[in-house]
């Protein structure tokens, strides 16, 4: 990879990291916000979700329009609205004190509606300013930056938190406002990357690839808000469970808090780098991630030992990172330069959507059992893996050519090539897409 395609890549990187930030920063800080306020154990978790599921909802908006005007017009201004959110929500804290939560909750969805233009359309743009094995590469380093922000988002909300807990919500613009200048100076993006069709034409391109592909695309959309659901659900339960139990607070409750997904980062990271091309092993990783994190979720009612609840969680951590760096890759694969901002942002809207369900399901069931709550959980993921064993076939593809001899087609056929396989999910139609190649 050149130079200017490091740099450019660790920009991008930066703006995964921020937006993970918003979530995982918070987390363990909740105990002391629901104190300060007053809150039920539901109304807290609020804080969490409606941030990720107004993401969520504006996700599909902001790829169509990165795709119509750029994904650096989109990235930056997200960005800033991101930060600004923040800046609202740490204010009302300070001023209103016990009457600031539905101010708090206002700004918190500004900052999901400004982070719907970063992650996704930062893994588009990605997508676009690498090929081939680069991609998956540039990709499996993108999910590595989202969890380690998981990963040290713990410790940094426990010590800005030592200041006082709405001191997180004003950090928030402090990282945002560098890295939206990182990204709009350092950044090149391809010219003619831009699409003017109108916003009914991309709906009915996207009905199309869902038409041909449904049974693929929505399994491995669900896996991917299945992880994360799991994932979010876990660290939320931490928080309590850290405290209640072990007396956990400050630095140390972050560090535990880590552990997971310390695990999964390591683990995207390594998968990133070596699944490069071979669908089939993306597959596998899929299922087997899935599975072990539904495996390791399962025990743990079974047992009451320290050791073993932290490897269990840890092991969960190394399902989720085989996961998502195989599904990023998949989904960036799966469509032309011009659908391929709104395709995956739908797909991040999934993601989001799965982080909003985490924390409000999993409080819900720790007032019903440990057991009913692991046991829902490692069911989820379970099925999530079983669909994507039945539903995503690589075969074997004996015309293949050699790699960067790929005919262009059509998007209909959502038609991902390999040197050695295919995720076939329609007959090809061997006609260029507006004149241009996409590996």
């Amino acid at each position: 990879m050149k130079k200017g395609g490091s740099i450019a890549l660790a920009s991008l990187a930066g703006v995964a990291l921020v937006m993970v930030l918003g979530n995982s920063m918070l987390i363990p800080v909740l105990p002391a916000i629901k104190t300060s306020l007053a809150l039920s154990q539901f109304k807290v978790s609020l804080i969490i979700s409606v941030f990720s599921f107004s993401a969520g909802l504006i996700i599909p908006v902001a790829g169509f329009l990165s795709d119509r005007f750029g994904r650096k017009k989109i990235i930056v201004p997200a960005l800033l609205l991101y930060g600004l959110g923040g800046v609202i929500a740490g204010l009302a804290a300070i001023l209103l004190k016990q009457s600031s939560y539905y101010i708090i909750l206002a700004g918190r969805i500004m900052q999901g509606i400004g982070a719907a233009g970063t992650s996704s359309i930062a893994m588009a743009l990605c997508g676009d300013l690498y090929k081939g094995s680069e991609r998956s590469k540039s990709l499996g380093i993108i999910e590595s930056a989202n969890g380690l922000g998981k990963v040290i988002s713990p410790i940094l909300g426990s010590l800005v938190g030592l200041i006082a807990w709405y001191a997180t919500l004003l950090f928030f613009p402090l990282i945002a406002v560098p890295i939206a200048a990182a990204v709009w100076f350092l950044v090149k993006e391809p010219e003619g990357n831009t699409s003017n069709e109108p916003m009914r034409k991309y709906l009915q391109d996207f009905a199309k690839i869902f038409k041909n592909s449904y049974p693929m695309l929505l399994s491995a959309f669900f896996a991917g808000a299945a992880a994360l659901l799991v994932l979010f659900g876990v660290l939320f339960f931490l928080s309590d469970y850290l405290e209640n139990t072990y007396g956990l607070k400050g630095v140390s409750k972050g560090g535990a808090l880590a552990i997971p997904v310390l695990f999964m980062s390591a683990t995207s990271y390594i998968t990133g780098l070596s699944i490069k091309k071979n669908f089939g092993l993306m597959k596998t990783l899929i299922v087997t991630g899935l599975f072990l994190t539904g495996a390791a979720l399962s025990v743990l009612p079974l047992f009451h030992n320290t050791y073993i609840f932290f490897i269990a969680i840890s092991l969960a951590g190394i399902g989720s990172g085989l996961v998502l760096p195989c599904l990023n890759t998949f989904i960036t694969s799966s469509a032309g330069s011009e659908e391929r901002g709104l395709l995956t942002s739908f797909y991040g809207s999934v993601r989001f959507f799965g982080v909003a369900a985490g924390p409000p399901l999993f409080g819900l069931l720790m007032g019903i059992s440990w057991k009913v709550m692991f046991w829902s959980s490692s069911a989820i993921s379970a099925s999530a893996a079983v669909l994507a064993l039945l539903f995503i076939k690589p075969v074997q593809n004996k015309s293949a050519k050699k790699e960067g001899d790929k005919p262009p087609i059509d998007i209909q056929t959502v038609q991902v090539k390999t040197p050695q396989q295919i995720f076939v999910l329609n007959k090809p139609v061997n006609k260029p897409l507006n004149n241009k190649k996409d590996t």
